[in-house]
């Protein structure tokens, strides 16, 4: 019965988030309606959706996403390739769990993790 999940990450500034899903990482704005201190974006089966919260501390934020896809070393090299900082913990490995993965930090600190299975 399930069909799709929407992650919700929290974010100080919507202009900024905006900007960097968008014009960084070639999302798109979901929907025509724009809601005040609320933002969703897309790209391709990837919705993550931003909901404002200007009192936060990127140091205290722990929200994560894990986004698999299936060409791990296309995606990684295009990132790579828009000079996109990648985590310095989160450089593109084989990890023991069986997934190849990467990882990057938005404006906020939300972790976002790109993973294939190996």
């Amino acid at each position: 019965m399930l069909t799709d999940i929407h992650p919700k990450l929290p974010m100080r500034d919507k202009a900024v988030t905006r900007d960097f899903y968008i014009n960084k990482l070639g999302f798109q704005k979901c929907g025509e309606e724009d809601y005040d201190g609320y933002l969703m974006v897309k790209k391709e089966k990837i919705e993550i959706h931003f909901f404002e919260y200007r009192e936060l501390d990127p140091k205290e934020n722990y929200g994560q996403v894990y986004i698999r896809t299936n060409n791990i070393d296309q995606l990684y090299q295009s990132m790579r390739d828009k000079g996109l900082d990648i985590h310095p913990a989160g450089d593109l490995q084989i990890k023991p769990w069986g997934q190849k993965e990467f990882s990057m930090l938005d404006p906020d600190n939300n972790l976002l993790t790109f993973g294939q299975g190996v």
